[in-house]
């Protein structure tokens, strides 16, 4: 699924083609997504691209009067080409520019969202709830603390809740907690300030880190190009159950928390 690395990445694809262009049209072959793509969507032909952004794993496009939301859902990518090319399978919209050029949405599994948004876009239903970037000065250790108070739950999961800081996917999830030294499946509410200082530097390192390799590709991530992301060479412990931990040599362990597979060192997370 793509993760806020390759959204941000996907992003920094198709922006340049779509900011202070014309929409000419939008052409939806296939309104089955996850959920029916809404007639207003229509509303874009004729507006200009304002702006363009990312808020959590959604990519927001800004035609002035409102404009338009897109989630590529558990396998959706965006790729940038010619109106006229012949559309592929599963290829289920396009957003068409003046110029003759295009956005094209292809989606195998039908899990991503394409609607439009009034204006102000952060009080759209799907974005009114969100935590604060971690990329952002509203992100902070002491503000992971503060929410951590009296949570029995796994800081994995806690780490991952959308209402608590966005865009930390299962990936680096792991990733981050590894990097901490905190063990996945302690409670978050047991865990120091000093602690989460520590993981909230982590999870802004990793995700750095991860955007400037155009992400991680372990199934069927594309960048608006067709090329895959190359952050996967450097994941420490997720997908590495029974190698040895690049710190300790121990063998990495995989655990299931919250129905997703967590993958950490028992010798070097606490």
């Amino acid at each position: 699924m793509p993760e806020l690395p390759e959204v941000e990445t996907t992003l920094r694809g198709v922006e340049p083609h779509l900011t202070g262009h014309l929409i000419d049209g939008v052409i939806v072959r296939n309104a089955s997504l996850r959920w029916p793509v809404p007639a207003e969507v229509g509303r874009a032909e004729g507006l200009r691209v304002v702006r363009c952004w990312r808020r959590a794993k959604y990519l927001l496009f800004d035609l002035g009067r409102g404009g338009l939301l897109i989630h590529l859902g558990m396998s959706g990518s965006l790729r940038v080409c010619d109106a006229g090319d012949t559309p592929r399978k599963h290829d289920h919209f396009d957003i068409v520019l003046d110029g003759g050029r295009c956005i094209r949405f292809n989606d195998p599994r039908r899990f991503g969202v394409f609607t439009w948004w009034d204006p102000p876009a952060e009080s759209h239903k799907l974005l009114e709830n969100l935590g604060p970037e971690p990329l952002s000065d509203q992100f902070s250790g002491n503000g992971l603390w503060q929410k951590s108070r009296g949570r029995k739950g796994a800081v994995k999961n806690f780490i991952m809740d959308g209402k608590i800081v966005v865009g930390v996917g299962n990936i680096y999830a792991s990733e981050a907690l590894f990097m901490s030294g905190i063990h996945p499946a302690r409670s978050a509410g047991r865990i120091s300030a000093v602690r989460y200082e520590a993981l909230a530097a982590a999870i802004r390192d990793v995700l750095s880190r991860a955007i400037r390799r155009g992400g991680t590709t372990l199934r069927d991530f594309l960048n608006t190009e067709g090329n895959p992301g190359y952050f996967a060479q450097e994941l420490l412990v997720y997908e590495r159950e029974s190698l040895p931990c690049f710190q300790c040599q121990t063998p990495v362990r995989r655990k299931v928390i919250g129905q997703r597979s967590s993958y950490y060192c028992p010798r070097c997370q606490r």
